[in-house]
Parts: C-alpha cells; structure tokens; sequence
C-alpha cells in the first residue's frame, strides 16, 4: 500500500524514464509533487525503495531504477487525502462494545476487544507513512475507552522520557482533534507520521519530544493533521 504521495513520485519517476531514459533530479521531483523541500522527496524515495518499487544503482549520480508499479491503483492512493483513516477497520473490529449484562453470578463479563495494528509510527527518524493493517491484537476493554482504535509499533527513541520505549504498542484512538499536552499521531505535510507531544503556540503547532537530543518542531496548522490521540501502551518482554 503507497500514500498519495508515494504513488505520484514513482508514476512521475516512471514516465521520466519512459520519456527521457534518465530519473529526474530532486528538483523536479520536488516540483513535481509540490513539496516544500528535498528532504521530503529523500524520505518519499526510501520508502519506495523499502518498499521495494525501486532501486537505486550504486556509484551513478541520480540512478534510479523502477522494479514495479502498483498491479492497480487502489482508491486509497490516488483520491485526495489530508490524513490517515484506517479503512480497514469493520463492523466492531477496534470498538469498544459495551459491557454485557450481568451473569448468574451477578459478574460482569467482558471479552477482549480485538484492535488492528496498522504499521508503524516514528518517535524519532521520520517514517514515511502509516503501513497497511499487518494483524489484530486482543486488547482488555480496560485498557481503551469508547470510540474506534487502532495500534501501531514503536520506531525510535525520541518519546522515551514519556516512557514510550523502541518496540512498544501504542493504543491509538482515532480522532481529528487534541489538546495540548496530549501525545498524538500527527501527519506532517501528508507524508510523514510521527507520535509526539501536541503544543499549540498561537496559530501553530508544536511537535515536542521527550527526549532533550530532538528539538521540538514548530509547523503551520495547514502542515499538520491529527490522526488519533494515545490512550494506551502494550510493552512485550
């Protein structure tokens, strides 16, 4: 599964090499999807390549070799999308349902509430999008509140001191909107998810770690989408 972005940057790499025989430069590739840097498009092109959509040939300047395309363009790629919705989630899958009524024994009884994992999220260097749906999770209805979640996997250190360690589950609730001091998943610029603390700063926003070796980040609000805000951890041992 590609982001939007992901998918018109390996489209335009692939009729450049079809037109001319050569990839375009990070100038025009940067153009060309209207991005504000270069660092945006070194990002975009290490998960194409993680990926495995293409190649990039050692010792040449600018050699890029595309491996394949999308066997067809899924709606979530090509329709416009100012944020990461994670579609796949049906019927009760990832909601918590309302506790049973009482049994026999005067005991309630509560089943498990089954969450997808989506991917992962960066705490640190950035990751260039969500992933799609890998496999769910049985998560105790006290660990959650009302509403649709999702998980995501840990990538990097800069939350630690928020004790959100490298390889631990965040339990996302999906939603639009936070507070300040909430941690949150944020999509910046729709290509880059990172779990950080949210500051709002007048009419910007603050993306702070907690870790004093990364500098807190300070964006537009037309730079940054919420996509849920945390509610749980599950740390594996």
């Amino acid at each position: 599964m590609l982001t939007r972005k992901q998918y018109e940057l390996l489209r335009f790499i692939h009729e450049r090499l079809k037109e001319a025989g050569v990839p375009p430069s990070f100038e025009e590739m940067k153009e060309a999807l209207d991005l504000k840097s270069k660092s945006g498009i070194h990002r975009l092109i290490m998960a194409l390549e993680e990926r495995g959509f293409i190649r990039r040939l050692p010792n040449r300047a600018r050699a890029l070799e595309v491996l394949k395309l999308p066997e067809a363009a899924a709606p979530s790629v090509t329709r416009p999308a100012t944020r990461f919705s994670p579609s796949v989630i049906e019927g009760n899958l990832g909601r918590l349902k309302p506790a049973s009524s009482s049994d026999d024994d005067g005991e309630d009884r509560r089943s498990a509430v089954h969450v997808p994992v989506m991917g992962r999220i960066a705490a640190g260097v950035p990751i260039s999008a969500i992933q799609t749906r890998s496999h769910t999770i049985a998560v105790s209805p006290d660990l959650i509140s009302t509403g649709e979640h999702f998980a995501l996997e840990v990538r990097g250190d800069s939350m630690i001191e928020a004790g959100i360690l490298d390889g631990d589950l965040v339990l996302i609730r999906r939603q639009d909107t936070a507070d300040t001091g909430d941690i949150v998943v944020a999509l910046v610029d729709e290509e880059e998810a990172t779990l950080k603390r949210l500051r709002k700063r007048g009419a910007s926003i603050a993306l702070e770690a907690a870790n004093p070796a990364y500098e807190t980040r300070i964006f537009g609000p037309d730079r940054v989408a919420i996509q849920g805000r945390l509610v749980g951890l599950i740390r594996r041992y």
